[in-house]
């Protein structure tokens, strides 16, 4: 089977809700990633296939396949397609999956996947927000299919998260403790100058050039252990949950022909790709099962992986996929995560694989393992090899 190689990747900055992107439309936000690959590469832009963005929410300004709208905007030709993907968290993940498997068919040889999220101008809710006006909870509440099959429950992030912490016996404190370790980390990595490689400055429409993620904090458990919990009783706050962002990220993907064409040096190889499904009820115990499918179709086991990043949706997550599959924290989100670093749902999957590949080189590690929890009860794993 031909290979699938990943030539770059690129990402905004991260921005905190209401921050430095909040004011930038998302079509633009897609593009700055976009233009900057297509400018890092050399690539001829009129060679690509196709461009897959992953973006949630696609109201208002992510409306109308912003992917293609991204790729317009960034100046780019016109005979190029674009197409927008949703698997909810794991959308930008899941379009570097599409793109690998076009290129592995042979029926591409060159494929931006990235993603997109304004989640100041486009909040998280918002879908939920339009059904709720037309009389529906949530999108799917009010199917009879979906009711005779898991009755009238509450189908919620939080109250999942919440499951999972006591499933697992997870205490708040030590939810905390992860909590603060995100934030320690990113700062450490922010300081070190860790993701400049990545990152493509912004220049706002002040003049201020925006360069350095905006979402770590400097915090403290004392801190923390004064927030009030989200659901009375409970050990989830938000301090242990993903923050809201924006931001976007792009990849390019090629084929062994394209290398050699386009004269391209490739950083990593995709070793593997898939996704798996779990109870939708439970929702975020997604990366667990698909961890597990990914290690035993390879042959690979977790003492063989390097580095695994594995999103911080919230700190149960984490720890429970941690805590089930024996694997080491020290190897886990090692420049910090969702709670330090920011969840920009659509674009996360490539950010997150954008840092995956840099501290790869940087430590000198040879296989990368990424997986996420998705809306659903859903999760991609992605394996890849530095080269």
């Amino acid at each position: 089977m031909p290979e699938a190689y990943i030539v770059d990747a690129v990402r905004t900055p991260v921005g905190k809700r209401g921050g430095s992107l909040a004011a930038m439309h998302s079509a633009d936000l897609g593009a700055h990633s976009i233009a900057a690959l297509v400018r890092r590469t050399g690539v001829d832009p009129g060679a690509v296939d196709d461009v897959i963005m992953g973006c949630c929410d696609t109201i208002g300004p992510q409306a109308g396949d912003v992917a293609r709208t991204a790729w317009l905007v960034a100046g780019l030709p016109d005979h190029v397609p674009g197409v927008t993907i949703d698997r909810q968290c794991g959308s930008s993940q899941q379009a570097v999956h599409f793109a690998a498997q076009g290129v592995m068919s042979g029926t591409q040889d060159l494929v931006v996947a990235g993603g997109l999220q304004n989640m100041s101008a486009i909040p998280i809710s918002a879908a939920m927000l339009v059904a709720d006006r037309y009389g529906f909870t949530t999108p799917f509440a009010e199917s009879p299919g979906w009711r005779a099959r898991y009755g009238d429950v509450e189908v919620s992030q939080f109250n999942s998260a919440e499951m999972i912490a006591e499933k697992w016996a997870i205490s708040r404190e030590r939810m905390e403790e992860f909590a603060l370790a995100s934030h320690t980390r990113a700062r450490a990595a922010i300081a070190e100058g860790r993701f400049e490689r990545e990152i493509e400055p912004v220049t706002l429409p002040d003049g201020t050039v925006f360069s350095t993620d905006e979402c770590p904090r400097e915090t403290s458990l004392e801190k923390m252990a004064a927030l009030e919990p989200l659901a009375p009783g409970g050990r989830i706050t938000a301090a242990v949950a993903s923050q809201i962002c924006d931001a976007s990220s792009a990849m390019l993907i090629a084929s062994e022909r394209a290398l050699q064409d386009h004269g391209l040096t490739p950083r990593a190889r995709i070793h593997h790709l898939s996704v798996r499904g779990d109870d939708p009820v439970w929702m975020l115990t997604g990366p667990i099962r698909a961890t597990q499918h990914a290690l035993e179709k390879t042959g690979l086991s977790v003492d063989d992986i390097d580095l695994f990043e594995c999103n911080e949706a919230f700190a149960s997550v984490v720890l429970a996929w941690s805590d089930e599959l024996h694997v080491p924290l020290d190897h886990v989100n090692v420049n910090g995560g969702g709670i330090a670093l920011g969840h920009p749902i659509g674009a996360t999957g490539t950010r997150i694989m954008a840092t995956l590949l840099n501290e790869l080189e940087r430590t000198g590690g040879r296989y990368g393992l990424q997986t996420m929890c998705e809306g659903g009860g859903q999760a991609n794993v992605t394996i890849i090899e530095r080269l």
